[in-house]
């Protein structure tokens, strides 16, 4: 995978739209080095949609290589969208273990290990997986669920303690994916647990990952019975890794949140940005609406993020506004009930507060919402996908202006679906997750 140069301007979010091969996508997105999207932090803070990306790559694509509704690119987006129905109907219950896994709850550790998080595990899959992650705030889907399976079936830590600490290095940390994702690995979300193994690698990794003659160098059939007995798999750590990158409660002085100053916003209609919703100020706001920026103590605090995602978050505030306000949950409503209007964007991150203290619009979506919970993503799929949403069939098409391709449903009337929607081969379908939180 070629280095991205994150930059949280919505410009940077454009070019890089620009650039995508969907069609080399589909055929190499598995591998390290393959053409990967890179477009996942801009979609976790808001500042792109998942409507606005597939539409943005659609247009971008040659005549000849159009995207349909069946594209790969789009099933990948459905994974993000599957979490987030998934997060939507559970709530705080995807913290938790959904079901049992190969081992009780009770069997793992909690803590990630210092040799992992200093990259020094000798084993070199991992060992190259923080460095990358440490560098670029990023990794490969497939970097993701290597690092999450050794951890929780060779080293037996609890995905919990995986995930929390690693959505704090990510740019693109989404708690919904990235949860939802390490429960799919450690099989308390699946069926069974993911496991990988040394010729995995070698298919899909440069030579600086490969990993011969390692505990990971067995069968499958191995790997399955090292991930149900509780003891840790034996390790010899190097003495020589990297420095772990401090995690922030809070964003940094530069960036200029303060306490709030109720003065400012009394009287006036307010549009509220947060780090999860920085996109593009509505055009149907009031002209003197001051749109201000929100960031809540208690949130950052329970879950600190790197140096480099407030970096990230700063460089799209700038674009958006100078006003920024920190304050705790018990004090949003106060600092905010002299306005005469307020309102945002709807987020799982901070669903309670935000239904509080402002009037909610909905995210862009881009799949037909279904309403009864899907308890995997080929159930979810089979349902949003036999009636593709205008959302979905409007991006698609090359002139956003004229007329969808597929006609099998009125571009401007959401499409329901039906819970009791069944494929129409009446084949089950199954299909891996796209990786840890990454849009495609």
């Amino acid at each position: 995978m070629d280095t991205f140069l994150f930059s949280g301007s919505r410009a940077a979010a454009l070019a890089r739209l620009a650039k995508v091969d969907a069609h080399a996508y589909a055929q190499t997105r598995n591998a390290l080095d393959g053409a990967v999207t890179g477009l996942s932090p801009w979609i976790t803070h808001g500042i792109a949609t998942l409507p606005d990306v597939l539409a943005g790559i659609a247009r971008a694509q040659p005549a000849d290589r159009r995207i349909d509704p069946q594209h790969k690119l789009v099933f990948e987006l459905g994974w993000r969208a599957y979490f987030q129905h998934v997060w939507t109907h559970r709530g705080d219950a995807i913290l938790r273990s959904l079901h049992g896994g190969p081992l009780p709850d009770a069997a793992y550790a909690h803590g990630v290990p210092l040799d992992v998080r200093e990259g020094r595990t000798g084993l070199p899959v991992i060992d190259q997986a923080i460095r990358t992650l440490y560098a670029t705030g990023t990794l490969h889907n497939h970097a993701r669920l290597w690092l999450a399976s050794y951890l929780v079936h060779l080293r037996k830590v609890h995905w919990r303690s995986g995930a929390e600490w690693l959505v704090g290095h990510l740019l693109d940390g989404d708690v919904g994916s990235n949860h939802l994702s390490w429960q799919w690995v450690a099989g308390t979300s699946s069926q069974k647990p993911y496991l990988f193994n040394a010729d995995n690698v070698a298919r899909h990794a440069p030579a600086a990952w490969h990993s011969p003659g390692t505990v990971v160098d067995l069968s499958y059939e191995w790997l399955e019975r090292l991930a149900r007995q509780p003891r840790p798999v034996p390790t010899q750590p190097r003495m020589e890794g990297v420095t772990e990158p401090v995690l922030l409660h809070g964003p940094p002085a530069a960036l200029g949140f303060h306490t709030p100053e109720p003065a400012l916003v009394r009287h006036r209609h307010v549009w509220l940005v947060h780090p999860w919703s920085m996109g593009e100020v509505p055009p149907d706001l009031p002209p003197d609406t001051l749109v201000l920026a929100m960031a809540v103590r208690e949130v950052h605090a329970a879950r600190p993020w790197s140096a480099a995602r407030w970096r990230f978050v700063g460089e799209r505030l700038d674009e958006l506004t100078p006003h920024r306000w920190i304050a705790s949950n018990h004090d949003w409503p106060l600092a905010l009930q002299g306005a005469r209007s307020v309102q945002t964007v709807a987020n799982l991150h901070l669903p309670r507060l935000l239904e509080s203290i402002a009037a909610t619009r909905p995210a862009a979506a881009l799949f037909p919402e279904v309403e009864r919970p899907c308890t995997s993503f080929s159930q979810w799929w089979t349902r949003v996908s036999r009636a593709p949403s205008a959302a979905l069939l409007t991006a698609l098409q090359r002139d956003p202006t004229g007329t969808p391709d597929d006609k099998r449903s009125d571009p401007h009337t959401p499409q329901p679906v039906a819970d009791d929607a069944r494929p129409r081969d009446g084949r089950t379908r199954w299909h891996r997750p796209a990786g840890l939180p990454a849009a495609a």
